[in-house]
């Protein structure tokens, strides 16, 4: 972990007060003075990428309104997992630009809410822009989103990031605008644009449960588990040659809460060259760990301090938060 703590990052920028992915969301946080922003990508049709934490859309936008789209709302399977809905790679990029954004958790952040439909869906080239365009270094992680579902029907991630990144003046082999990291719960692309060249910290994301959907359609049954890939011998096997990991905070706090099993994990990462980040801090009592909740209902902000405390005495590198300002309050 940094001598002043561990990086803040501005989880799809200042989420917490502004919906998420927005300008304005990216914009507050580097006001706040966040580390890096980080924004999820999803490809349109037309092979633009957009910011968008899934690539259906019904929750963070208007397309559910807008009835000359009525007819792209369709059912999706993927890993045995269905999903009704509006989906990225069903429009042109000409199409969702037309959309505006909404607050994703309505109940929860009311504040948020108030600001729906201000604005339109982001590129990936334009959040580049707003960091580039800081007046102090400000990075950038971008998540790539669902790697094996869009190479099933077509999409190659791990060429369409690398071509916007050079296209943005993020170019191979050239001085970056900013710190530049990237992560995905897939390892797979994380090797291809790896293998292109592409200079980036390379950060191998982690569910509490699970695994990684490419291996389970390579491996099926022989795939990999998370937790298996988070012990020393599967940090050894599955994330050598990485520059991290971002793990779930559940991971760090462990059953009891008491930051255990994180400062083993982080310990044992860190033995091996690796960075660990987690995942993500959030205030609201719905987010946080039993022990850490108070009174008010689940919008209500519990003792975030104390639980993120016990994150920080972890020794991780790095955290990803909705509201940039109480992260920094209480991990620097």
């Amino acid at each position: 972990m940094p001598a002043d703590g561990p990086l803040v990052i501005a989880h799809r920028g200042a989420s917490g007060y502004r919906p998420e992915h927005s300008r304005a969301a990216y914009e507050l946080a580097i006001a706040m003075g966040c580390g890096a922003v980080e924004p999820d990508v999803v490809p349109t049709q037309d092979g633009v990428l957009v910011v968008r934490h899934e690539n259906e859309i019904s929750g963070t936008t208007d397309v559910a309104d807008r009835p000359e789209f009525a007819d792209r709302r369709t059912t999706k399977a993927f890993l045995g997992v269905r999903q009704t809905g509006w989906f990225t790679e069903d429009f042109t990029w000409d199409e969702l630009s037309t959309l505006r954004v909404r607050e994703r958790l309505p109940k929860l952040r009311s504040g948020s809410a108030a600001h729906d439909g201000a604005e339109p869906m982001l590129r990936l080239s334009d959040v580049l822009a707003v960091s580039a365009d800081a007046e102090r270094p400000v990075g950038v992680v971008v998540e790539i989103k669902h790697d094996a579902y869009f190479r099933s029907i077509g999409f190659d991630l791990a060429q369409l990031v690398d071509d916007e990144l050079s296209a943005s003046g993020w170019s191979v082999g050239g001085a970056l605008p900013a710190p530049l990291t990237i992560e995905s719960f897939e390892p797979g692309v994380l090797d291809r644009l790896r293998s292109r060249g592409r200079a980036a910290d390379y950060v191998f994301l982690l569910e509490a449960s699970g695994a990684p959907p490419d291996l389970i359609a390579e491996r099926g049954a022989e795939a990999p588990s998370y937790a298996e890939i988070a012990t020393p011998a599967g940090l050894d096997r599955w994330a050598a040659g990485y520059d991290g990991i971002s793990v779930a905070k559940s991971m760090l706090l462990g059953p009891e809460a008491s930051g255990e099993a994180g400062r083993a994990l982080v310990g044992a990462a860190h033995e091996r060259g690796l960075g660990v980040y987690t995942w993500t801090c959030r205030p609201e009592n719905a987010f946080l760990a039993p022990r850490f909740r108070g009174p008010g209902g689940k919008a209500a902000f519990g003792d975030y301090a104390g639980e993120w405390g016990v994150i920080r005495e972890t020794g991780v590198d790095g955290v990803f938060a909705d509201h940039t300002d109480l992260a920094l309050d209480a991990f620097r």
